[in-house]
């Protein structure tokens, strides 16, 4: 979302390494270039003044220190305002005993807000209790449906009542329903509109003030931009609102309602959407989002996500196979699976401090997938020895593949290496590990399309090869 702000912050800072002393006169200049970049992030004007003041106000005059530099001591400003720009948050749900906590979800229709239910739902799973989802949007058609389908992949129930256009009437006997299935949570699914409209409004607030939720969500889509700030501002007038969920915030949108909404609206955003599957839900955290702006990485919602996927028993037995030298095909294949349930390599070096600028690098998802098909079509010994590889195993696992023998050469080398590597540095920590096999799915994917391009490039000649370099390629196969 933050790619062209970060960027263009990015040049900011380094106009300014080499400085001395951070006089006015480089502030400002500073500060000039900052507001056309927050700007043409889609902050509102007075958002982006009042800031580029709070910053100008606390740089001016700062002394270097003798370990910073002069971009560094901006750098530090500017993150410190980002976060107070977005926070303070807690994304902790209240829950409160006996139950059931009610959350209630409102917004346009279009803004993904029957998804984030299902979404809201998995998170509150994690957390060791119970919900419940209430399909009370009895406007739009199929919306009831899309529910149950969701509640199907969580196992949990969806409360309905087909046959009638009563919201409040349904609200109202799904908590009675949740207290005697022993639910512990209920989540309500209210109706939108494609436009803020007196029916909608008049229908959101009686629901509220019949079922007295705990918490109010309203959910808006990042990439209609300051749209969605207005939006958030006219339901808070009418709902008293606890919080935001930003969908959709993976997308290439600018990230203007990100940084706004909590300074128009009052309300901070609690969750954040990060794609289309049922757990990309994350807690809205203000300051590990500003590093991610700033080019800092995010190593905590990074090492949260590891936890999620590793398991300890199996890290540890990896250490003792990475100690030893003996890591093979399938651990790095299962390894490597779980790094991508992650997120793509992409947004995982986005979160590594210092890897940042290759993340901007041509990754090809979908050479990784060919990666994945080589090893797949390798024998369970060649995998656990990838040397028994010859010429006549090349071929036969590079057609079971759908790939060129050089590709599989170039994978196995690859592995090789990283192996080697591994072995001498077993006493890194995942962090330092998934860090690594990031590196080599960069790798593997980078290289084995520069190979295609080698070997079926439209756009420059292929190297004819003479009968004699035939003739020694064969002998060297048979040797």
């Amino acid at each position: 979302m933050f790619d062209q702000l970060a960027d263009k912050l990015g040049n900011v800072f380094r106009n300014l390494r080499g400085r001395g002393r951070l006089t006015e006169e480089h502030v400002t200049e500073a500060l000039r270039d900052i507001r056309t970049a927050l700007l043409e992030a889609d902050v509102s004007v007075e958002v982006a003044r009042n800031f580029c003041d709070q910053v100008g106000t606390k740089a001016i005059g700062q002394e270097i220190l003798n370990t910073l530099k002069p971009e560094q001591v901006m750098v530090k400003v500017v993150h410190d305002e980002l976060v107070a720009l977005m926070g303070p948050v807690d994304p902790r749900i209240p829950f409160v005993s006996p139950g059931p906590t009610i959350l209630m979800l409102a917004g346009l229709q279009g803004s993904g807000k029957t998804t984030t239910c299902a979404k809201l739902a998995k998170h509150i799973i994690s957390k060791g209790k119970r919900p419940m989802l209430v399909a009370a949007d009895l406007k739009r058609p199929a919306a009831i449906d899309q529910l149950e389908v969701l509640g199907k992949q969580l196992s949990i129930p969806v409360y309905t009542e087909r046959g009638h256009q009563d919201a409040v009437k349904v609200c109202r006997n799904s908590i009675s329903q949740a207290r005697r299935m022993d639910r512990d949570v209920v989540i309500l699914d209210t109706a939108g509109r494609l436009a803020i409209d007196e029916e909608m409004m008049a229908e959101v607030a009686k629901v509220a003030d019949v079922t007295q939720p705990h918490q109010i969500y309203l959910v808006i889509d990042a990439m209609t931009g300051q749209d969605a700030v207005n939006t958030a501002k006219s339901f808070n007038t009418r709902l008293e609102l606890d919080g935001v969920i930003l969908t959709k915030f993976d997308s290439d949108t600018r990230g203007g309602a990100a940084l706004t909404v909590k300074t128009i609206t009052g309300k901070p955003i609690k969750f954040i959407g990060i794609g289309e599957k049922i757990d990309n839900l994350e807690p809205f955290h203000p300051d590990r989002i500003a590093s991610r702006i700033l080019g800092m990485g995010d190593v905590l919602t990074l090492v949260e996500q590891a936890q999620q996927q590793f398991d300890q028993d199996e890290a540890a037995k990896l250490q003792k196979k990475m100690a030893k030298g003996a890591l093979t095909m399938e651990d790095f294949l299962d390894q490597f699976r779980k790094v991508q349930k992650m997120g793509s390599i992409k947004s995982l070096m986005k979160m590594i401090p210092g890897m940042g600028g290759l993340a901007d690098m041509e990754i090809d998802e979908n050479e990784i997938k060919r990666m994945e098909a080589i090893i797949l079509s390798m024998t369970r010994k060649e995998r656990h020895d990838p040397d028994l590889i010859d010429s006549s195993r090349r071929r036969r696992i590079a057609r079971g593949a759908g790939v060129d023998p050089q590709e599989v050469s170039g994978l196995v080398k690859q592995f090789t290496q990283m192996r080697d590597m591994m072995k001498s540095m077993s006493g890194l920590s995942m962090m330092n590990r998934m860090k690594a096999l990031s590196q080599l799915g960069q790798a593997a994917a980078s290289g084995q399309m520069n190979l295609r391009k080698m070997k079926g490039s439209t756009s420059a000649p292929a190297r004819r090869v003479s009968s004699k370099d035939k003739r020694k390629e064969r002998k060297k196969h048979r040797r």
